[in-house]
């Protein structure tokens, strides 16, 4: 794991990161962009498309860097690959958000659902439907109390059947996102950022959704040139 700052946050360690055994990890994604589930009738690939025009991010002018965030779910085991099956020891999300804490100073936040998902893919899909349908918010294992002083937060997950899997919205809800600028970060078979920049404009209220990244979760372990242009465009190298 990356790590920018050796203090931790509220209990939680800052900028913690496993160092990812990136041979072994392929990019797929249950049901979207990357290693995100879907059912049957979708693109099994995370993050699908259909989101809203995203606006160019200007950075902001700051008389002292950004306090960044980098707050993800991440999903291994099972996943969707090129109309098939793989198996990653690690999820597509958490590779592309080590390679953000490799090029950012930031802290990292990994959100853990207190149930944890199946690594059958098509177990994982099935639940997911089941949390979409009811408008779920799945339990997380390890809350984080609070993001106050975090100017800038990167939200990253797969994509699942259009959107980000429900326990993104447990995660948007209970915090404070007030004053805060939000990138969303995907990993997806085709459907991009997939609803997450209209779905995080409703549930982190008083936030500026900013210019998001989608990566293939086929081709996340290449993605850091794709990563590196995109903090650069949004003013955080």
């Amino acid at each position: 794991m990356h790590t920018h700052r050796s203090t931790g946050f509220l209990g939680l360690p800052r900028r913690q990161l496993l160092r990812l055994a990136l041979a072994g990890v392929a990019a797929a994604a249950l049901g979207a962009c990357s290693q995100g589930p879907q059912p049957a009738a979708e693109s099994p690939s995370t993050d699908e498309g259909g989101s809203p025009p995203v606006q160019p991010s200007t950075a902001p002018t700051r008389s002292t860097p950004a306090r960044v965030l980098v707050a993800y779910f991440s999903r291994p085991g099972e996943n969707y690959n090129n109309g098939g099956r793989i198996w990653l020891k690690v999820g597509n999300t958490e590779v592309v958000a080590t390679m953000i804490a490799d090029l950012v100073p930031c802290d990292v936040y990994r959100i853990e659902a207190a149930e944890p998902y199946s690594d059958n893919y098509d177990d994982t899909v099935a639940r997911n439907v089941r949390e979409q349908n009811a408008d779920a918010r799945p339990a997380i294992a390890n809350p984080l109390p609070s993001i106050d002083q975090y100017d800038v937060v990167l939200l990253g997950s797969p994509i699942w059947n259009v959107r980000a899997p429900m326990i993104m919205s447990t995660f948007t809800d209970k915090l404070d996102f007030t004053g805060k600028t939000v990138h969303p970060f995907t990993t997806c078979a085709m459907s991009g950022l997939g609803t997450t920049e209209r779905d995080y404009a409703r549930t982190c209220a008083g936030a500026t959704i900013a210019e998001g990244l989608a990566v293939r979760g086929e081709q996340a372990q290449q993605a850091r040139p794709q990563v590196t242009d995109w903090l650069e465009r949004i003013g955080l190298r």
